[in-house]
């Protein structure tokens, strides 16, 4: 069973027990989060889609920690225009645990 939910401005399918990295969330670590943007809820040749979500369907995942990801570099550089910019960015998730997909 595997549904397809959104969070953050992403899709993400997941499945009992995957572990997944989203945009950062406010809730502690330990904490149990519902997402209930659901797009589709497949169980075996059973496929139920939603217009554009799922009424009364949900994915229930626990938080597992926060953090941040890797460094990105980032570079504007126009040539023979004495011209260069550089920076960094690290972008925070929280990583979540799914443990209970309730289809519709």
């Amino acid at each position: 069973m595997y549904a397809v939910i959104v969070t953050g401005g992403k899709q993400y399918r997941v499945s009992e027990g995957s572990v997944l990295k989203i945009e950062k969330l406010g809730a502690e670590a330990g904490a149990n989060v519902e997402f209930d943007k659901v797009l589709l809820v497949a169980d075996g040749d059973k496929v139920t889609l939603g217009t554009p979500h799922l009424a009364g369907a949900k994915v229930v995942g626990t938080v597992q920690s926060h953090g941040k990801s890797d460094k990105v570099r980032i570079v504007k550089f126009r040539r023979r225009k004495h011209y260069l910019r550089q920076g960094t960015h690290r972008q925070q998730y929280t990583e979540v645990k799914v443990n209970n997909i309730v289809g519709a």
